[in-house]
């Protein structure tokens, strides 16, 4: 239903209430990180229960216990059942997305906000700051029935869906996204577009406006991870392959290792045949569209606001600081600096990680890239006494992926405890219940501090100052006070 009149329908409303559209995907890294962060500053943690009807349909932990061929199947027809039908593609609005995104943020006066990238670090960033992050890239899924190691077929399937799609919603990108690889389980029933905004959203502008104090601070996100990709058309992508162990340019080749996988799997096929790459373009899931700084910056002169951009090569790049900023943060607050946590991907829990004084530490996925990071950073930092960490679990052996004695071996770096939280160590990673119990495990550990007050501006620009030659992050003031010129009306 259209209200014409002022241009809005049902969805409009129904989102700006908090009721999410029914083509957002839930278990997303975007939904995951803004509702978390959002309920942090609620003053409640984000409750995790089973990702979808068919694990809580099997009985929580039953579905543990079932075969590697079984947890594959729940995997593919809860991923189907979760994702929209096609129909749907001319009701997708990315205004009415934002509505839902905003409506997780209580209204109040904020000293800054975080624009652009999505990133399980900035979450707890923008918790310990105690301001909102606005995502530039937001996920459409939509059901398909497809061979998974055809991606030629997977695309001209979407070409006429995306050009419906772009001709609704002018001011984004479609990032085309198919892993046949860390996602097999998911992308034979189920299609990923990721819509990275290109304009600040009237929505967006608005909320700023409103709950902004004079001069705030906007932290623009800027992770410059690429990917091999294909530019089909103006503004849709495709991207073979997604952020792992193998470099994109793996997923072009034919090697034996991809040749072995896809037998394993009973694939027909022998090597992968996407379509040709024509450039580097930034990653669908983590990388920020540059497009978007401009609108951003015209917004903050406009209003007299202050551009601080946070620019990083890799999405796991911001983790080691953002764990260092709040080992210095709790030392002054009285919180323990020597239990870390390590959480993977989109399993985020900002409010439990303060309550129980642990350091965050955001781990991209459960591939050997991120547990490789995540040694370097135990490598230079002082020892911790106890280390906890949950996992990712995708429902497959992919190539690349660190295996559980991988992880276990970091485990066994703290000085007097290392555990895992939410792991079956037997079934990982087929280990479905661990979307719940990675929630009801982290609730169990000892520890009971109070919320500190929020980190201020001037300590972590003191932080920043002190230690910015240790991390691969670049803090550029792109707009400071003294260059605001209010804009004539």
């Amino acid at each position: 239903m259209q209200f014409s009149s002022i241009g809005l329908n049902v969805n409009d409303i129904l989102a700006a209430f908090g009721h999410k559209p029914g083509y957002i995907i839930k278990l997303d890294s975007a939904t995951a990180a803004f509702q978390g962060l959002g309920n942090y500053l609620k003053g409640k943690d984000l409750p995790a229960g089973g990702s979808t009807p068919s694990a809580k349909a099997l009985g929580g932990e039953a579905i543990s216990h079932l075969s590697q061929q079984a947890v594959a199947t729940v995997s593919t027809w809860s991923g189907w059942f979760n994702a929209s039908s096609p129909d749907v593609i001319d009701d997708v609005r990315v205004e009415t997305m934002i509505r839902w995104v905003l409506s997780q943020y209580p209204r109040r006066r904020y000293p800054g906000a975080m624009i652009g990238s999505t990133n399980g670090a900035a979450v707890h960033l923008g918790a310990a700051l105690e301001i909102p992050w606005l995502p530039q890239t937001l996920l459409v899924c939509l059901q398909h029935f497809q061979d998974p190691d055809e991606p030629k077929q997977v695309l001209e399937w979407a070409k006429p869906l995306v050009q419906r799609l772009l001709a609704n919603n002018p001011d984004v990108s479609v990032y085309q996204m198919h892993d046949p690889n860390q996602d097999r389980v998911k992308v034979p029933r189920v299609a990923y577009f990721r819509l990275k905004q290109t304009r600040l959203s009237e929505r967006y502008k608005q909320f700023l406006v409103e709950n902004l104090s004079p001069g705030a601070t906007l932290f623009l996100l800027e992770c410059q991870y690429t990917w091999l990709s294909t530019r089909v058309s103006d503004r849709h992508y495709f991207q073979f392959g997604g952020a792992g162990m193998l470099a994109p340019e793996d997923y072009f080749n034919h090697s034996e290792q991809i040749t072995e996988f896809l037998t394993q799997h009973g694939s027909s096929h022998q090597s992968w045949e996407p379509p040709a790459p024509d450039g580097r373009f930034p990653e669908s899931e983590w990388g920020f569209d540059p497009a978007l700084r401009e609108d951003v910056e015209a917004f903050a002169r406009e209003h007299g606001y202050r551009v601080r951009r946070i620019v990083f090569e890799a999405p796991q790049d911001l983790s080691p600081l953002v764990a260092d900023l709040h080992r210095w943060w709790y030392a002054d607050t009285g919180l323990p600096t020597h239990r870390l946590l390590v959480e993977s991907f989109a399993y985020l829990q900002p409010w439990w990680t303060r309550r129980l004084g642990l350091v965050p530490y955001w781990a991209v996925f459960n591939d050997q890239r991120s547990a490789n990071e995540l040694d370097r950073y135990l490598d230079g930092a002082e020892p911790y006494d106890e280390i906890y960490m949950n996992l990712f679990s995708n429902g497959i052996q992919a190539l690349g992926q660190a295996p559980i004695e991988r992880w276990r071996s970091i485990l066994n770096r703290a000085r007097q405890e290392g555990q895992f939280i939410g792991v079956d160590e037997d079934t990982y990673p087929a280990d479905l219940a661990s979307f719940p119990r990675h929630y009801t495990e982290l609730k169990k550990l000892n520890g009971n501090y109070s919320i500190p007050k929020p980190l201020t501006l001037e300590q972590l620009n003191r932080f920043v100052t002190q230690a910015e030659d240790r991390y691969a992050v670049k803090w550029i003031e792109a707009i400071s006070p003294q260059s605001y010129q209010p804009q004539p009306r």
